[in-house]
């Protein structure tokens, strides 16, 4: 089990109803994580268009993460 900081941005913070938390996780790639948080926050979807980031770079969904990392999920942005 590893224990991780998550950060949420824009509206999926909104759906979390918190804009960070430090979670204990099985899950073993970053897409996995964020299934793992929408099953504990239920107003929370997963989006084709999101971005992750681990430690503050952008990372693929398929990645990996260790205990101690900080996790950082963007919903996809609109605007012109």
């Amino acid at each position: 089990m590893k224990t991780v900081c998550i950060r949420y941005f824009a509206a999926f913070r909104d759906a979390a109803g918190v804009s960070e938390e430090t979670v204990n996780s099985n899950a073993t790639t970053l897409s996995a994580l964020f299934r793992e948080r929408a099953g504990a926050h239920t107003a929370l979807h997963e989006e084709t268009a999101a971005k992750v980031a681990l430690n503050d770079v952008l990372a693929d969904w398929s990645d990996t993460f260790e205990n101690g990392d900080e996790v950082l999920f963007f919903p996809p942005v609109a605007g012109g």
